[in-house]
């Protein structure tokens, strides 16, 4: 048994300061990640700060139509939310999407954002992994990948990113705010998740003590028709295999400023900027879409298992600029 501290923070800047001032201390908010990794000894803190009482659960409007949603809103609230589901709608059919009911209630967005990876060798504690203990080398390369990324992998790691809703919010182009020992920070959220090159234990940009506070999601008048579609191996809260957010504005069946972003398939939420590239002044057909589609999974580099995943997010891809533009709202 290994003991732990625990303390409850009163404010941000306490906060901060008790986990800056302890490198082995970290902070608990919803805990349905972290409590996990606990018990599997592959976190091994010896301070828990709870921060469940700071101010940080608002979802406010801002004056370009965007959202600032604070770290502590919960997925649950966050999703239900009027100005969310109207306007952004791939976010809220994430998050449901994302995990049960009981889950969603727990779990808070800035812990999604910082939330570690399912990969059964980064979680056994035991199986050599450079996440956990950097230079031990990758289990999953030649171990069972068949759920492993296909994009942005590297000779040291190809562990898939899990989240649901960092997909939608990638394509968004939403900033995280932090808050910690050289004052407040904000990141573009392509940046603040990281590729894992030969350094994958460092996911995020952040320093030790750095918190996460909020969420800013831009205004984006097209994104009122914007779509989410989750594929998985069963309906009931499984993680993906591959997912898709997108927003594509159209003018006289000519397709605008695409937004596009894969899940599932990637070391972190993937921006499909090969597949805008195409796509962005072509026409909405069928035969534009396969190109794109074929364009953002050409560098995919998969193993026997997971092969398969390339040429599912291809046609995942296909499926919903066919649907979105079709429709101009989810089906």
């Amino acid at each position: 048994m290994r003991p732990i501290s625990y303390s409850r923070a009163g404010d941000i800047a306490g906060a901060i300061a008790t986990v800056s001032s302890d490198p082995t201390s970290d902070f608990l908010a919803g805990g349905t990640t972290e409590v996990d990794l606990l018990r599997q000894n592959v976190l091994l803190p010896r301070r828990l700060v709870d921060i469940n009482d700071l101010p940080l659960t608002e979802i406010e409007d801002r004056p370009d139509g965007g959202l600032y949603i604070g770290a502590l809103a919960r997925m649950s609230d966050v999703a239900e939310a009027p100005m969310v589901r109207e306007r952004f709608p791939m976010m809220a059919e994430a998050l449901v999407l994302g995990a049960s009911a009981q889950l969603r209630n727990m779990a808070s967005m800035g812990g999604n954002m910082m939330q570690r990876t399912r990969c059964g060798y980064f979680r056994d504690g035991v199986s050599p992994c450079n996440k956990r203990e950097p230079a031990s080398g990758c289990s999953a390369l030649d171990g069972f990948n068949r759920g492993h990324a296909v994009l942005g992998v590297s000779d040291h790691c190809i562990a898939t990113h899990p989240s649901d809703v960092a997909v939608p919010l990638m394509a968004l182009d939403a900033r995280i705010h932090t808050e910690g020992p050289r004052g407040r920070r904000v990141y573009a959220i392509d940046d603040f998740f990281l590729q894992p090159g030969d350094t994958p234990h460092l996911e995020h940009p952040i320093e030790h003590g750095e918190l996460v506070v909020g969420i800013e999601v831009p205004g984006m008048a097209a994104a009122r028709t914007s779509m989410y579609l989750k594929v998985r191996d069963r309906e009931s809260y499984e993680f993906a295999l591959t997912s898709v957010a997108a927003v594509v504005p159209m003018a006289d069946g000519v397709i605008g400023d695409v937004r596009l972003t894969l899940g599932g398939v990637a070391t972190k939420p993937w921006r499909a900027r090969r597949a805008e590239e195409v796509l962005r002044g072509a026409p909405a057909d069928r035969e534009t879409f396969a190109r794109a589609a074929r364009e953002e999974l050409a560098p995919a580099r998969t193993t026997q298992l997971n092969a398969f995943k390339a040429e599912l997010a291809r046609r995942t891809m296909v499926r919903v600029l066919e649907t979105i533009t079709a429709t101009g709202s989810p089906s």
